[in-house]
């Protein structure tokens, strides 16, 4: 959540944040009224019972008829303060409901506007220029044997896959490189649960305005992540972080899970849009002064990953309206896909400052204050749709697929992945 003394102190600056989200202020306006409301019931809260305890304190000393009458006060008083410690509750209650609606302000830098308002910070690489007809990935993955999406729908629905073959041989290559890549870079190497408390996820701002596309377990108090940010976020909760440490890089793979809710009709072939998936993503703790840039380290570290894969990619700045609950500003990278013309979502990056530890109650030691950290978020791979990128960015006329160098090493030096024909059935 935002910082409460930005609220009071500064009201217009987050009624500013939101108009740049594209967002109503009227969240601002009922976390001010909140915010007073909650105050004047604390104040009457401790009034009334500090009236008890005085009162009681007399009750001792009375005898005889006065004691009665002090009594029958105290037993008055007593439902007085058990009324107002019940509005009190209420008060904080609808507080903390109202200051957790208002998301991360945006960094000044970050553009105004929606999803189509992003700016193009950089382009890397060219697209590739074909001499024959490209095909898409659902068709190398048959003629690969690396994807079957027939047995997925049979199986699990639509949106599912069997990664199969060399298609199952390139996940585990691509997660061994990240892994490595983000070892030799000084992360802890993780194995992140994908099944996590609500706290998890509400603090993480999962359950806001990105509720809808978050699976819960019915019956059981638990969540699907829809990326191991939500567990590696939780994963220092009410715990105080030795300043010393700072910065904790955190690298984990988990699989994750989306419903991909308002995407109908989007992506509806192949793996580029699907309700799972495996992905290394980076996490970091530190200091809101570090985090900036930290978060320009984190979109290097994912860029070195894409040269790796020697595929063309641009980076952007995403807009203010674009961005999730929790993120003061957002970096993609953007992957060019051969037969769709056009540039696809492949990692991100954000700078959640303060938002998330706030809620989750993650702090640091500075200048004998306890303060909150900063948490950020990088994907290195979500296999899927790099799968897709290496695919059709490498293959070739006979429908082979030459294997990135950087690669190599994870495939047994395998170079060309060759056609095996469609899976047999």
């Amino acid at each position: 959540m935002i910082d409460p003394r930005v609220l009071r102190d500064d009201p217009d600056r987050v009624r500013a944040a939101q108009a740049k989200r594209g967002l109503s202020a009227d969240v601002v306006d009922r976390a001010l009224e909140a915010d007073s409301a909650r105050r004047l019931a604390i104040a009457d809260f401790e009034a009334k019972r500090a009236e008890q305890k005085a009162s009681g304190a007399l009750v001792a000393r009375a005898q005889g008829e006065e004691k009665q009458e002090l009594l029958a006060k105290v037993k008055e008083l007593a439902a007085g303060v058990k009324a107002a410690e019940a509005a009190r509750n209420a008060a904080e209650a609808a507080w903390d409901e109202a200051i957790k609606a208002i998301p991360n302000p945006a960094a000044d830098e970050a553009p105004a506007g929606g999803e189509d308002d992003f700016v193009v910070l950089e382009h890397v690489g060219s697209p590739r220029e074909f001499d024959f007809e490209p095909r898409d990935h659902i068709e190398l993955g048959k003629l690969l044997g690396a994807i079957d999406l027939e047995r997925g729908a049979k199986v699990s629905g639509s949106r599912f896959y069997f990664l199969t073959g060399i298609g199952a041989q390139l996940e585990l290559a691509l997660v061994n490189m990240a892994m490595d890549q983000a070892r030799n870079a000084g992360f802890t190497q993780v194995i992140a649960p994908s099944l996590v408390k609500p706290r998890a996820m509400e603090g993480t701002g999962f359950l806001g305005q990105a509720a809808d596309d978050v699976y819960r377990i019915e019956g059981e108090d638990l969540y699907l992540v829809g990326t191991s940010e939500v567990a590696m976020a939780a994963y220092h909760s009410d715990e105080i972080l030795d300043g010393a440490s700072l910065p904790l890089r955190y690298a984990a793979f988990s699989p994750c899970f989306r419903k991909e809710a308002g995407s109908h009709g989007k992506d509806t072939k192949g793996i580029i849009r699907v309700h799972w998936f495996d992905k290394v993503e980076m996490f970091v703790y530190t200091t809101v002064e570090e985090s900036y840039a930290e978060h320009q380290r984190l979109l290097g570290w994912e860029k070195e990953f894409l040269d790796r894969l020697e595929v063309a990619y641009r980076v952007i700045d995403v807009a203010a309206g674009d961005l999730g609950l929790s993120a003061q500003r957002k970096f993609d990278c953007e992957v060019w896909i051969p037969t769709q013309g056009k540039y696809r979502e492949l990692t991100s990056t954000s700078n959640c400052t303060d938002f998330q530890s706030r809620r989750l109650d993650i702090r640091t030691r500075e200048e004998g204050q306890t303060v909150p950290v900063a948490t950020l978020n990088g994907t290195l791979t979500a296999i899927t749709r790099t799968i897709v990128a290496i695919l059709e960015t490498h293959q070739n006329e006979d429908g082979s697929v030459t294997v990135p160098q950087a690669l190599r090493p994870y495939l047994g030096g395998l170079e060309v992945l060759k056609p095996v024909g469609p899976p047999v059935g």
